[in-house]
């Protein structure tokens, strides 16, 4: 059985791509700058784009994705 990762490249073309903070949890993601709503991924609570609070904006998924990464390890969250 093969199994797929999902890997973000620096060359796909993708658009804008903000980090968003959850009105519910305060959990932090990614948002494609286009999207009008977006379901928290902790607890479920699908988000407003437009009105969340955008904590950084980057020109492409791969350097939000290194961006929340980066604010994620500063706050004390790590990867298990």
């Amino acid at each position: 059985m093969e199994i797929r990762r999902k890997v973000f490249r620096r060359h796909t073309p993708m658009g804008p791509t903000l980090i968003i903070e959850c009105t519910q949890c305060g959990g932090l993601f990614l948002a494609a700058d286009s999207q009008k709503t977006r379901t928290c991924p902790y607890c479920g609570t699908r988000v407003d784009v437009r009105k969340a609070k955008k904590v950084a904006s980057a020109a492409n998924a791969y350097e939000a994705s290194e961006m929340l990464r980066e604010i994620k390890s500063r706050k004390g969250f790590s990867r298990q």
